[in-house]
């Protein structure tokens, strides 16, 4: 799967920042409707990702005779990228994901979709298109892939502490310190825990994870005026109950594994394959991975609990990004058109590990009729119906940044003013707000 949390450095985005320039206020590339399409995806070399890719660009070529050529990069993809745009040569298509919108387009790297030409745009799921739209209220990516966070329990350690699975916080924070203290693996040592937390401060993952408990918890990290305008949110009383709570899980229950302030996702995932922690929230496409490694019978998938507002859960998802400059916008837009139909969704969810769509954008595709496994119908019910993605800002980046420092902070020294820590998040929010000029005054 294609995951971006990086944030810039600011040499990377002066140098996309220049080169866009450009391709903003120049004239339209010559069109050669032959040329073929370079296709670059921020997955790991050789891996299923890009196979997921090739399998698509393959069936797309397959259906339209149009060349496609992927190039799988991640490892210091947006340096990469930064040098060809100051080469004045983007590739035609990025496929990235959805959260990443607000600062391609601030770079000036992507185009603006026009959907009258992307056949079938008309067929996708509302929330998934709103996400490709931009703060100036135009599209500027279409959605191919989504996603959200479901729970995931360990099913044999259920049975072992007699306990079902939560529904609410409080019995999630029973469940958590039982399977904390109770030996659910039964090997008569105390090293197990309730739940895995990536609550490391890289790509911003503490704020991605916490996000889920934030806005269950009726809080939010910026809040939008009816003005259009944004003010900080984080000092509100139910943002700071929100992440009360969350934090109480290391500093009072200390249910959450050790080290959980240090690591991102992989070691994080590794936790729970190890039968070192109990409950993950995730999305759907670590199942592939735990059905393998650690047993389809071990666990199972159930929505998240009730926070004191609702359940709600981040939403997520990879958007096909049309790069400025393309000699062949007509095959951009097949590229595009072709992801989002019900064949190319179809291609893109087949498959036991190299699969690129995670759930259906298109309304008139059904996971079911592609993947029977009751589980991924769970978390397609869950994105529909309680999935919310991070606000159409023109830059997401830093906002999720400082609330991961903050977030991170809190869970790793437990003897910070959680208020007065707050309060001084606000106060960078605010100022990130006012230089994107969306600050309320």
């Amino acid at each position: 799967m294609i995951r971006s949390f990086r944030v810039l450095a600011a040499g990377v985005g002066v140098a996309l920042t220049l080169a866009a320039c450009g391709t903003n206020g120049a004239a339209k590339a010559e069109q050669d409707p032959k040329a073929p399409l370079e296709l670059w995806a921020r997955t790991t070399p050789g891996g299923d990702g890009e196979k997921g890719m090739k399998k698509l660009a393959a069936a797309f070529e397959q259906a339209t005779g149009q060349k496609v050529e992927v190039t799988a990069i991640f490892d210091d993809f947006e340096t990469k990228l930064a040098q060809r745009a100051a080469q004045k040569d983007l590739p035609d298509i990025v496929m990235n994901d959805s959260s990443q919108l607000g600062t391609m387009v601030s770079q000036g790297i992507v185009r603006e979709v026009d959907l009258s030409a992307i056949k079938g745009s008309d067929q996708l799921l509302e929330p998934a298109l709103a996400a490709a739209r931009a703060a100036d209220g135009k599209t500027y990516g279409v959605p191919y892939s989504a996603q959200a966070s479901a729970l995931l329990i360990r099913k044999d350690w259920l049975k072992k502490v007699n306990l079902p699975a939560p529904t609410t916080w409080d019995q999630m924070v029973t469940l958590a310190k039982a399977f904390t203290t109770q030996d659910p693996d039964g090997n008569g040592k105390a090293d197990t825990y309730g739940l895995a937390v990536p609550g490391s401060t890289k790509r911003g993952y503490a704020s991605w994870y916490f996000s889920n408990f934030l806005w269950a918890g009726g809080g939010d990290f910026v809040a939008k005026g009816a003005d259009g305008k944004y003010k900080p949110a984080m000092s509100t009383p139910e943002s700071e109950a929100a992440t009360k709570w969350f934090r109480d899980l290391a500093c009072t229950s200390k249910v959450i594994q050790p080290g959980a302030a240090t690591m991102d996702t992989p070691p994080a995932n590794e936790t729970f394959e190890a039968g070192k922690t109990g409950m993950y929230v995730v999305g759907p496409y670590l199942m592939p991975r735990f059905d393998s490694s650690l047993g389809k019978d071990k666990y199972e998938v159930v929505a998240m609990p009730q926070g004191p507002k609702d359940s709600t859960v981040l939403a997520e998802g990879g958007s096909v990004y049309l790069m400025a400059g393309s000699k062949n916008e007509a095959a951009q837009n097949g590229f595009a058109s072709y992801a989002i139909s019900e064949a190319g969704q179809k291609v893109g969810m087949e498959g036991e590990k190299a699969f690129i769509v995670q759930l259906p954008v298109n309304k008139n595709v059904d996971i079911s009729t592609v993947r029977p496994d009751p589980r991924w119908k769970l978390y397609a019910d869950v994105y529909k119906e309680h999935g919310r993605y991070a606000p159409s800002v023109p830059n997401w980046t830093p906002i999720r940044q400082s609330t991961a420092d903050t977030v991170n902070a809190l869970i790793a020294d437990c003897g910070l003013d959680l208020d007065s820590e707050l309060k001084k998040l606000d106060q960078k929010l605010g100022d990130t707000l006012n230089q994107q000029g969306i600050g309320a005054s």
